[in-house]
């Protein structure tokens, strides 16, 4: 991400990190209040507006207001169908799968890309297993039975501190209970050298779910009454199921049903909505000295907050809220709380990051109206 040097009487160079960028209009400084004003600017064609960044005594720039390009329907969808359906980018790589993105009140595109040679299709109500995507649901869930304000021992779970990192690969027993998973083989052990450590696992929300009271207190709950819990909490509206009675991982929905539980949080229907990217700590153990172990690619750097990700790596992020599954689901909410999408697919070999790759390329086609 080149700096662009914007020259002005007043001021001799200022750094404004955009891709791309060029000033189109000349930039104003304030001598007064350090304010730097540029009228327009041109991000890969996407014309950017109204720039006001002060002028900092370290000589940074802070940028205080932005508008973003103003794109109308018809171009988002165009960018992001061709986005979705392009053989030459990371979407091509992850086919046949669904796509969608909405906003408050309702899906705004969708598509389902097939894949050659196979007759697979999945749509909006395609029911799957959608792993780690259900890790947002169950942060959510604890976000409303707590009223929106989490205790320290909540939020040392929820992202994934609290030190009981020997969750095994298979997980619960579908037989099992919440308690009873807990109970199974290590699941339920502490490794006190990863407290106040991340690390990526099931166990931390086992464990929290299956707490006494004042805990969550839903040790006894099967898959049958564990979703009902889910929904009455959540909304009857939210349709899931449970594989397992694993909280991070054994949910099975549609993404009509996701993409209702996305539309609840960008309406703030749910505490969680106000807490979103609250709370984050660092999870690259190549960058972040309190990090043990991530599912993520080594060269990158997301945060982890409540039950999902902030995609806020300083190279490549854009600040989206997400929860990738291992099996290819990927719902994400963008940062500024406006839009939601979903890819939805099942594969069992590194689907959820490679859905995530495509995801924010669609994402980002959206919000330029450029095909990526």
């Amino acid at each position: 991400m080149p700096d662009i040097a914007i020259a002005s009487p007043l001021v001799a160079v200022a750094v404004l990190a955009l891709p791309s960028a060029a000033v189109q209009a000349q930039a104003r400084f304030d001598t007064t209040t350090q304010v730097l004003t540029v009228p327009t600017i041109d991000v890969n064609g996407a014309i950017y507006r109204n720039l006001q960044a002060r002028l900092d005594a370290d000589g940074r720039l802070t940028i205080l207001s932005l508008q973003p390009p103003t794109l109308d329907l018809p171009t988002r969808i165009a960018a992001a169908t061709a986005t979705a359906a392009s053989s030459t980018n990371a979407c091509a790589a992850i086919q046949p799968f669904y796509w969608e993105i909405g906003n408050q009140q309702q899906r705004q595109a969708s598509g389902s890309i097939a894949a050659a040679g196979n007759a697979t299709r999945y749509d909006a109500s395609s029911v799957m297993d959608i792993a780690s995507a259900s890790k947002w649901l169950y942060g959510a869930y604890v976000a409303e039975r707590r009223g929106g304000a989490l205790t320290n021992e909540d939020i040392q779970f929820l992202n994934f501190r609290s030190g009981y990192t020997n969750f095994g690969p298979l997980g619960c027993d579908s037989a099992d209970t919440v308690a009873s998973c807990v109970a199974r083989g290590n699941n339920g052990v502490q490794s006190p050298q990863n407290i106040d450590r991340f690390f990526y696992g099931g166990g931390h929300m086992q464990k929290h779910a299956s707490l006494p009271a004042p805990g969550m207190n839903l040790g006894d709950l099967n898959n049958t009454t564990l979703a009902a819990e889910m929904r009455r909490v959540l909304g009857p509206e939210i349709g899931i199921s449970y594989v397992q009675p694993q909280l991070a991982g054994g949910v099975r929905t549609t993404a009509n049903d996701y993409a209702v539980f996305l539309r609840k949080l960008l309406n703030n229907q749910l505490k969680l909505a106000a807490l979103l990217g609250s709370n984050p700590v660092c999870t690259n153990p190549s960058t972040c000295p309190s990090a043990v172990s991530t599912p993520t690619p080594p060269d990158l750097s997301w945060h982890y907050s409540i039950g999902h990700w902030v995609e806020d790596d300083p190279v490549t992020g854009d600040g989206a809220f997400s929860s990738a599954g291992a099996f290819g689901f990927y719902p994400w909410i963008d940062a500024g709380k406006s839009w939601y999408g979903i890819v939805a697919r099942v594969s069992l070999f590194g689907a959820g990051a490679d859905s995530a790759l495509c995801g924010a390329a669609i994402r980002k086609a959206w919000f330029t109206g450029t095909v990526q």
